[in-house]
């Protein structure tokens, strides 16, 4: 791990030379400059984690020098230090963006302290700057189809309002990405995010998921318990398969809807939340209120904006984005080098039904990422399950064409059981040896 760099701005060689041995000791990295002009051709190159500037500088003085720090590198601390303080410096240097003011002769202790608690913030908000990149890239509608596009358009404009959101689609088809997303694009993004899947949850212990409980308030319960809705206060609260909730727990959910206060389980006072709703099913809810396994008031409370996400299957012209998307963030993930994809795989995977949608799509570059030895993906590193495997030859206009791919698939198949055995699989597949050569060549068959 690189040691933390601190710039020393200082026209005083004594005071230049204290303060880099007392740094030193520390552990830090030092850099010198003895005017502010320096300093700026320095930061033209270096990226100090601290800069200790003093205020007095010939030439171009503090002040200055500061706000030509903070022009070009704003995320840097800058301690001030000078020898003639006023409480009228300290106040502009502060506004100037400064991070701390320190007199001399300088302390030991305070030199020490400031260091280390000013390069612990910057640590702080670069953890803080490359978790919140990390999490927009691993929370991400990809795509470019016309159905991605109409839909980030609607997610878009319900973000910026509180309204309540329903969103609809199978599984796997990234209901809680959209969820998040919407989030992160609203008012309300500095606030938590708390999920809750209703179809993973007993139904006993639902509402003291939802509502907590007090201590005591049922077996088990050994200490108070704050639930997911005051945990969300002033935040989102995702409602994942709200189909598979009980009527019970349906009829708490809508009184919260309603008045924005609940009591926790085993309790009698009343809790009051801001809390937005974006809830998400996979079922069709107007069927479920028609056998009154669903209540029609609390689907009408949250079916104020309805979003639909397509399945995979409808919007096949995203599936090389994703794969490309998912290539690259699953091989940093891992640790892995970057991997291709061949187009024959490519055209694979695009004639496939995915039926369980983008998670599983998902997990297929996950295995290939994982366990393709080479950094080239094809066909032959393709596993998908049996039943569907023939789907992908609908697609093809000619019979001719639907010939060929299933012959190229089939031989394919059979030199990888026969371990790439050219005259063993000929003898299987009762053809010339010479013959499947020709075959191999004429469909580019690659052959280990």
């Amino acid at each position: 791990m690189s040691k933390p760099v601190i710039l020393i701005v200082d026209d005083e060689e004594g005071i230049r030379e204290s303060l880099s041995g007392i740094l030193e000791d520390e552990g830090y990295d030092i850099l010198t400059a003895d005017s502010g002009e320096e300093a700026v051709r320095i930061l033209r190159e270096a990226s100090p984690d601290l800069i200790f500037l003093d205020i007095w500088l010939t030439g171009m003085d503090g002040i200055k020098t500061l706000q030509e720090i903070k022009a070009m590198k704003p995320e840097v601390p800058v301690i001030m230090i000078s020898g003639h303080g006023s409480i009228e410096l300290a106040v502009k240097a502060t506004q100037t963006g400064a991070y701390d003011f320190l007199e001399k002769p300088l302390s030991l202790e305070r030199v020490l302290l400031v260091s280390k608690r000013a390069i612990e913030k910057r640590t702080l908000e670069r953890e803080n700057i490359a978790l919140k990149e990390n999490l927009t890239r691993k929370w991400k509608l990809v795509g470019e189809s016309q159905k991605i596009r109409e839909l980030r358009e609607q997610m878009e404009m319900a973000a910026r309002s509180n309204s309540r959101v329903l969103i609809f689609g199978e599984s796997g088809t990234g209901k809680e990405v959209a969820a998040r997303l919407m989030h992160e694009k609203s008012p309300r993004a500095g606030k938590p995010f708390i999920e809750v899947n209703c179809a993973a949850i007993p139904q006993e212990l639902i509402e003291s998921e939802l509502f907590g409980h007090e201590k005591g308030s049922f077996t088990g319960a050994f200490e108070k318990k704050n639930g997911k809705f005051e945990l969300a206060d002033g935040g989102t609260l995702f409602l994942d398969e709200i189909g598979d909730m009980s009527l019970q727990t349906q009829a708490k959910v809508l009184r919260v809807i309603e008045t924005q206060e609940f009591q926790r389980v085993g309790g009698n006072k009343n809790i009051n939340v801001d809390v937005r709703i974006i809830a998400a099913t996979n079922k069709d809810l107007r069927e479920e209120v028609r056998k009154s396994s669903f209540r029609e008031d609390l689907f009408f409370r949250l079916n104020v904006i309805p979003l639909f996400i397509p399945p995979l299957r409808e919007r096949k012209e995203d599936i090389p984005l994703l794969v490309e998307y998912f290539l690259d963030s699953l091989a940093a993930e891992y640790g892995k080098p970057p991997r291709k994809i061949l187009p024959e795989a490519l055209k694979y995977l695009q004639s496939y039904g995915w039926p369980g949608n983008v998670r599983e799509l998902k997990n297929v570059i996950e295995r290939l990422v994982i366990m393709t030895p080479s950094n080239i993906i094809d066909a032959r590193n393709l596993f998908i399950p049996v039943e569907h495997e023939g789907s992908g030859y609908f697609q093809y206009k000619t019979l001719k064409d639907a010939r060929d791919a299933f012959e190229k698939d089939y031989i394919t198949k059979k030199l990888e059981e026969n371990n790439w055995n050219i005259s063993r699989t000929a003898e299987i597949l009762d053809v010339e040896r010479s013959n499947l050569h020709r075959k191999i060549k004429a469909y580019e068959i690659k052959v280990p």
